[in-house]
């Protein structure tokens, strides 16, 4: 009997945990999901979104500040893996009039260098001219910004208000297309990093 009660109180305690966790995961995949949706519109004017997107996401805690850089640099490695590929397949298909399974067989078994042989020769595509966007993917940070706006201000001395231009600094999640792999990023972005952020 103890051993049950022990068993259902460790579960309930992990359950408690994990429920935390899941709705940290669930809140901030459906804001995802919502705003993509919201502002299809404003970066895909004449494109209408045609089926419901959907969105996964996890939580995952790495061991060091190094693990965490092995795993980003990953992750923008095999984005531009996957663009390569794509921007590839599409042109085959698009502008090469292969059908989809026609051009997957044509890039089966080649590497970067031959996806970017196909490119240049037979599209004129310079893959290294395309923008960082698509090659690097975005990464989205936290950085302080200044910003100014004008402020009406009413005294008693000036009824009718006069405006004020007023700074403030708040932090803002701003997208980058950069390289995350070298060091470069991470020596001008200390704090993400930093021991207290």
């Amino acid at each position: 009997m103890v051993f049950i009660i022990k068993f259902l109180m460790n579960s309930v305690r992990k359950s408690f945990y994990e429920l935390t966790t899941y709705k940290y995961i669930s809140h901030v995949v459906s804001q995802f999901s919502s705003s993509f949706v919201f502002y299809w519109k404003d970066f895909f004017k004449d494109e209408p979104l045609l089926f419901p997107p959907g969105f996964d996401g996890r939580v995952v805690l790495y061991p060091s500040n190094q693990n965490l850089r092995d795993y980003l640099s990953w992750r923008q490695a095999d984005c531009h893996i996957n663009n390569l590929y794509n921007t590839t397949f599409w042109a085959l298909v698009q502008q090469g009039g292969l059908s989809n399974s026609e051009a997957e067989v044509r890039l089966k078994g080649t590497v970067a260098g031959d996806k970017n042989e196909i490119l240049f020769s037979e599209f004129s595509i310079n893959y290294n001219t395309e923008p960082e966007m698509f090659r690097k993917g975005t990464v989205l940070i936290w950085q302080k910004v200044e910003e100014a706006t004008d402020k009406l201000i009413i005294t008693p001395a000036t009824p009718e208000g006069r405006n004020v231009v007023v700074k403030r600094t708040r932090n803002k999640v701003l997208p980058l297309h950069v390289d995350i792999i070298g060091d470069g990023f991470w020596e001008e972005h200390l704090e993400i990093l930093a021991e207290n952020s």
